[in-house]
């Protein structure tokens, strides 16, 4: 008989490859990366820009993701409306995104109606409009992001987490999209100037994906893209520093609030860090899936919160590492000891071979579900683009993964994960929270208003 209490045994885990890359350069130089496959007839273009927010000038922060997004307002040649027509006309589907390291612009399409999209992607990257009307409806959308975070404590409890754990002034100190200070010096003809100092072809890469041979996917990317010719300098390093190196605990304080927000963490490591595949699957065993070390304690056996999570952010510069999680105010300073407590026992021991064993196969199994669609595929060739990855990265992910030991994932978190140099953030009352929170004795307490003052507790 079955025994229905026992879960099934996991199966072996299916082979998979990741597509071939084929790579070109147009007459201008500007870099292509195809993968042909015809599992059905469509087709995912990407142009791939250097032109993040790290490139976005001081006092304008924001610039980067406000252009990027502005970009289906219309080119020079067609307004809002009749670019959008255009588009649907033709059952194009358009998407653009900018993190801190590029911006990407992309369009999927039935493989057919691929010669007339490439077009409008290259006209929305090589000559947007931003016309005054439609530029400003986008900044007001920013500026309403902007402001709804100052009202979510998951929000406030990151960009306060960023504030504190990097150094004042530093690239990451502040939210990706800006601040509603910033997004206000920002106006079309700022838009016009980024796009012409950070969009050009040697800075960028186009990827297309899908059923579309090479001979034909070069004709329409020299069509969209070969005589667009415009110099642009390589985008500027990222500066990102610790704002300290002791422990601290920093309480943005929420009157009357039953929650508290909590993120603990410090600096962490740049994408191009060596140990990169010991490092997720390290992430993995400590807060990185549900059965994690994190959630199995603040959750399954103490009840705190509905989940909690650990990752790294890893970017061109070292972006942060952090554990967030929501709890009530009574269990805050349980809560937050409890995830010190967790990163000291990871650092200290190191995970076990069984954690190790479950977070590589969990890694090598989900890997094909990652990639089955061709705006998937897409995404991962532009992240190779961006970070300088080795061209067989993802054809040997999987390989990378299950090479991973238990001495190597205790030595990522000996070198990456720093207990005594934690940053605490909790969002909340901080007339209940600051009494629990002193009495951990992790740091000196800081309680600040939602404003970002600061005073004695």
């Amino acid at each position: 008989m079955t025994d229905r209490d026992a879960p099934p045994a996991a199966g072996p885990i299916r082979p998979f490859e990741f597509p071939s890359v084929a790579e070109a350069r147009l007459g201008n130089g500007m870099e292509v990366r195809l993968v042909s496959g015809a599992a059905l007839p469509v087709v995912t273009a990407m142009v791939v820009l250097k032109a993040g927010e790290t490139a976005s000038p001081a006092g304008r922060e924001g610039l980067a993701v406000l252009a990027g997004n502005a970009l289906e307002g219309g080119t020079t040649r067609l307004s809002s409306r009749e670019l959008a027509r255009a588009l649907e006309d033709i059952g194009v589907g358009f998407g653009a995104s900018t993190g801190w390291d590029s911006t990407t612009v992309a369009v999927s399409c039935l493989a057919e109606h691929l010669p007339g999209a490439m077009p409008l992607l290259a006209e929305m990257v090589r000559s947007p409009a931003f016309e005054s009307g439609e530029f400003e409806r986008y900044r007001a959308q920013r500026l309403a992001t902007a402001a709804q975070r100052r009202m979510d404590p998951a929000a406030l409890a990151a960009d306060a987490h960023a504030r504190f754990v990097f150094a004042r002034g530093g690239t990451y100190a502040r939210p990706v999209g800006g601040t509603e200070t910033s997004i206000g010096n920002i106006d079309a003809g700022a838009a016009h100037g980024f796009v012409a100092a950070r969009y050009g072809p040697l800075q960028a890469a186009l990827v297309m994906v899908g059923d579309v041979a090479e001979r034909e996917a070069l004709a329409v990317a020299e069509a969209g893209f070969g005589d667009w010719h415009r110099a642009v300098p390589p985008v500027p390093e990222p500066v990102a520093s610790p704002r300290q190196r002791e422990r601290v605990v920093h309480v943005v304080h929420r009157a009357e609030s039953v929650q508290s927000r909590i993120r603990v963490g410090h600096l962490g490591v740049p994408r191009s860090v060596e140990d990169y595949f010991a490092l997720i699957v390290l992430n993995l065993v400590l807060g990185g899936s549900f059965s994690s070390r994190l959630n199995l304690n603040l959750r399954e056996r103490r009840g705190f919160t509905y989940g909690v999570r650990s990752s790294f952010a890893p970017r061109r510069g070292p972006g942060p590492f952090a554990v967030s999680t929501a709890v009530e105010n009574a269990v805050t300073g349980a809560a937050v000891g409890e995830i010190h407590r967790e990163i000291e026992d990871l650092v200290e021991g190191g995970p076990t071979r069984k954690e190790v064993e479950a977070a590589t196969s969990y890694l090598a199994g989900v890997f094909p579900l990652r990639l089955e669609t061709t705006g998937q595929i897409a995404s991962r060739i532009a992240e190779m683009t961006v970070y300088d990855l080795p061209d067989d990265y993802y054809r040997s992910y999987r390989d990378r993964v299950g090479e991973v030991t238990v001495a190597h994932a205790a030595r990522a978190a000996r070198r990456h994960i720093r207990p005594a140099e934690l940053c605490t953030v909790v969002v909340g009352d901080a007339d209940d929270v600051v009494p629990q929170l002193e009495g951990l004795a992790i740091g000196p307490v800081t309680v600040h208003d939602t404003a970002g003052g600061s005073s004695a507790p």
